[in-house]
């Protein structure tokens, strides 16, 4: 049966985090803990890591697509830049969700949207360099459904993080 990753970037640049989950060491940590399909959503990134297949697992890349849906619902489990529209629609289509932050960004208000959504119990959150050990604790029978629907709740909540309301 296959246990599918799904890594999405959306539309930016986040190379760091396609180079960390498409390396050795991170594929043997998603290999161990069962999964056997890495879906890469690489961007604008300039990092191309080569589709492949090898010992049961397979690494699909690609840049852009019209729509995510479809990769969204193969996913088991979905790592993701913390763009507000990447984690919205993760958490509406009631998938786990790792948010990678991005810590080269300067003014970092993906990383007060992460840590709030990671307080109300809907995704955890890391860096590149914790992803590995995120992976090996993670428990995604504690997360908490997102309430599915109501877009005018996040867009309430993105204003309040970033400090519009």
């Amino acid at each position: 049966m296959e246990s599918c990753v799904f890594v999405t970037v959306g539309t930016t640049s986040f190379d760091d985090l396609i180079s960390c989950v498409s390396s050795e060491p991170m594929i043997r940590i998603l290999t161990d803990l069962g999964y056997n399909r890495l879906i890469l959503q690489i961007g604008r990134g300039t990092v191309d890591p080569p589709s492949y297949s090898a010992a049961g697992f397979t690494v699909d890349v690609f840049r852009y697509k019209d729509s995510l849906a479809e990769d969204m619902r193969k996913a088991d489990l979905v790592i993701s830049h913390a763009g507000a529209g990447s984690c919205l629609e993760t958490l509406e289509a009631r998938k786990p969700l790792i948010v990678v932050i991005n810590e080269k960004l300067m003014s970092n208000h993906q990383l007060e949207l992460a840590k709030q959504l990671h307080k109300d119990g809907h995704l955890y959150y890391c860096t590149c360099s914790s992803l590995g050990n995120t992976l090996k604790t993670l428990d995604l029978s504690s997360l908490n459904v997102f309430p599915p629907g109501h877009p005018e709740i996040f867009a309430d909540f993105l204003n309040k993080v970033v400090g519009l309301r």
